[in-house]
């Protein structure tokens, strides 16, 4: 029975500053440290054959720390960009209360957990390309990289973890949970809390649980 874990790296140090994050690529905090070990710790009893996460270290960094914890270091690893966090625009680096302010509550709301609208793409020091994504965009290159790698591992009867970001997985669980573009305003996906999902040898889900 092929099981799938998804884990949202623990706090970053601009989740800790309520800054707008994105492809910056910070260090998670000492909490997001601690919440990683945690995180790992439930996972003990779980095997692990093969994990992903993105190229963003706040990712990277989480699942190292987890499969430590789990005692399970010798786990193969792949990083692929496909996985990173939705890109903010030019909202990356700035303070959420300071923008909501600016621009309504309603506004980045919005921008934040919408579909198919995405944050303004002016160039900024942190957004020098001047791009942005919406959770459609990010769907679009997170999903058929999960697809092709991560569920033919599963078709495979291997146990699978992703450690990513809220929006990446946002897209994942959307997919897996056959969710609507107005159900998936409010998912949330909390830091380091494992989100477990069992599946048949079919591919259907027979159950889904988050470790708390």
């Amino acid at each position: 029975m092929p099981t799938l874990i998804l884990i949202r790296h623990g706090e970053s140090q601009w989740n800790l500053e309520n800054r707008f994050t994105g492809w910056v690529d910070v260090e998670l905090s000492e909490k997001g440290r601690k919440e990683a070990d945690s995180a790992g710790i439930k996972l003990k009893d779980y095997k692990i054959d093969k994990a992903y996460t993105s190229v963003l270290k706040r990712a990277i960094n989480t699942l190292d720390l987890a499969m430590k914890s789990a005692g399970k270091t010798a786990v193969p690893i792949i990083r692929d960009g496909a996985l990173n966090e939705r890109h903010y625009g030019a909202l990356q680096g700035l303070n959420k209360a300071e923008t909501a302010k600016k621009y309504s509550d309603e506004q980045v709301h919005i921008w934040r957990r919408s579909y198919d609208i995405p944050p303004p793409k002016d160039k900024t020091e942190f957004n020098p390309e001047g791009i942005s994504e919406s959770l459609k965009d990010t769907a679009a290159r997170t999903l058929p990289y999960f697809r092709s790698h991560v569920m033919m591992d599963l078709r495979e009867g291997k146990n699978v973890i992703i450690a990513a970001h809220g929006n990446s997985l946002r897209s994942i669980v959307m997919e897996l949970d056959k969710m609507t573009k107005e159900q998936v305003l409010n998912l949330n996906i909390p830091t380091a809390l494992p989100i477990i999902y069992e599946f048949d040898k079919n591919l259907n889900i027979l159950s889904k649980k988050s470790l708390l």
